[in-house]
């Protein structure tokens, strides 16, 4: 079994129906319904959804929060990473075949008390930890496969900060710092990561 209740087979099920889902929404047909979701898919869950083509980011939307069944927001994240990352234009037909799909499957997160920079850093773990920062109604998030394009903790730090659009202070008294774990599941070997 895969960490946070999800096994492989639950895992896989996912990638196909993410696959499915896409092609549905990117066809303009409506997606069939699942006659067999295996064990753990039905319960809340938090997801995000990747797409690469020929190894560069396609499309990434997820949901930090278990607000519907896991399988559901797998459905709906990979129809918008497919139509409407901002980012990209829609996924076409002619791209179907050659898209790459991951699933990352989120942890319930862990605040963070952090009183300046070093204190953050020493509590994450490259590659392992994914991390969200907050402040007001600004919010960001890089998933731990992030860490692929950005090794260095103080470069994942500011390069997250900017996008969220808060301005590197600390102390920092609003400042809002969660990290979270994922189990990932992937078409390709080394997925480009959601930015």
């Amino acid at each position: 079994m895969a960490a946070l209740g999800v096994t492989d087979e639950a895992g896989q099920w996912l990638l196909a129906r993410a696959r499915e889902s896409i092609g549905a929404a990117v066809r303009g047909e409506p997606l069939a319904p699942a006659s067999h979701r295996p064990a753990g898919v039905d319960a809340p869950g938090a997801s995000f959804v990747t797409l690469t083509l020929d190894g560069q980011l396609r499309g990434c939307i997820g949901s930090l929060e278990a607000s519907r069944p896991l399988f559901s927001d797998v459905s709906d994240n990979a129809r918008a990473a497919a139509l409407k990352d901002p980012r990209f234009a829609p996924v076409t037909e002619a791209e179907l075949d050659r898209v790459a799909i991951s699933v990352s499957v989120l942890a319930a997160p862990e605040r963070l008390p952090v009183s300046d920079r070093q204190a953050l850093k020493q509590q994450l773990t490259p590659g392992i930890h994914g991390l969200t920062i907050s402040a007001g109604y600004r919010r960001a998030t890089f998933l731990p496969s992030v860490w692929a394009q950005l090794p260095d903790a103080d470069d994942f730090i500011d390069h997250l900060r900017q996008k969220a659009g808060l301005p590197d202070s600390w102390p920092d008294s609003e400042l809002r710092c969660e990290r979270y774990t994922v189990t990932c599941f992937d078409e390709q070997t080394a997925p480009a990561g959601c930015h």
